[in-house]
This record gives C-alpha cells, sequence and structure tokens, in this order.
C-alpha cells in the first residue's frame, strides 16, 4: 500500500486499486445512508471494479491510526462550455466520529493538488441541499455553487430505448 502523508502524522491516503471495490461499494452505501438515500446506490463490486481497472474512476482513503474513516471516489472530467479539464468528486465521506479534526479538509487538499499535478482548472462535486453543514464546509475552503442548473441523468433503460430510436429501431 503506498502511503501518502498529510500534515496530520496520524493521518495518510491511499489511493485505491481494483481489488479495493468491494471497499468502494462499502464507503459508497455508507454514504448513501448519510445522505438518506440508501436504496440509490446500486453500485456493485464488479461494477466499480471495472471502473477502477479501465481508469474510468478513482477512489481515495483515508486511514486515521491505521482505520479508515475518509473515502472519495472521483474521475476526470472537462466542460465545453469553460474549455477547462478538472476532476469530478462523485462521492465523499469522512466517518461522523471523526469529523471536525481537518481530515475533510486534508482530504480536499488533496484532491486538489492532485487537479493541478494533473493540469486541471477545477475540482466539482454535488452536495444535496439539505446537507446545511457539509455546505458551509465547502464554502469554508472557498467553493462557490452552481445554481443556475439542475442536473438530468438517463438510467440504463433510457439510454438504451433514445439509442434504439436515434438507430431507427423504435
Amino acid at each position: 500500500m503506498q502511503k501518502i502523508k498529510t500534515s496530520n502524522p496520524d493521518f495518510i491516503l491511499r489511493h485505491a486499486s481494483p481489488n479495493d471495490a468491494e471497499l468502494v461499494v462499502k464507503y459508497m452505501k455508507k454514504l448513501g445512508t448519510y445522505q438518506k438515500m440508501a436504496d440509490k446506490i446500486t453500485a456493485t463490486e464488479p461494477q466499480i471494479k471495472r471502473l477502477l481497472d479501465e481508469n474510468l474512476g478513482e477512489a481515495l482513503f483515508g486511514y486515521y491510526k491505521e482505520e479508515i474513516v475518509g473515502f472519495a471516489y472521483f474521475c476526470q472530467k472537462s466542460s465545453a462550455f469553460t474549455g477547462r479539464s478538472g476532476l469530478y468528486i462523485d462521492g465523499f465521506l469522512v466517518d461522523s466520529q471523526v469529523r471536525h479534526q481537518g481530515f475533510g479538509k486534508i482530504i480536499m487538499g488533496y484532491l486538489c493538488s492532485l487537479a493541478l499535478q494533473r493540469n486541471c482548472q477545477m475540482l466539482e462535486w454535488g452536495v444535496l441541499d439539505w446537507n446545511i453543514p457539509t455546505i458551509q464546509f465547502y464554502k469554508k475552503l472557498g467553493a462557490y455553487s452552481v445554481d443556475e442548473m439542475t442536473i438530468f441523468r438517463f438510467t440504463p433503460d433510457d439510454l438504451k430505448s433514445n439509442a434504439l430510436a436515434f438507430e431507427g429501431q423504435t
């Protein structure tokens, strides 16, 4: 395990490997429970393993005194609006028993550093509107919200039906 030292000698970071897929799913389920949307976390270990194997996503774990207490899942993105590239954080969680100890700030700082190393010009993520403590945390770090848009998404079935329509098969 390649350890990434941080400003706190008791807190280290480690990038996930495809073999960590089960742990990624576990942390995404913890995040879903915290966000009051556990039923929305449908990712499976084989799906996450594929994403990690194919470099379509990455994960990071934070260890405090050798126990995992933090997690981030992220991927590359780009914007034709701004002409910028960046990282998109799809999952971020610090366990409740160790919140307010600076671990979230360390993880965000590392992700900012990683983005800069990769020539990115932005780091982006979403936050549920009701999650005021988290919104305040991000604003304290200097983040701002993009309130002018609503995120839309197709399900796998929607993808198929729209693709079939394009291919003239419906």
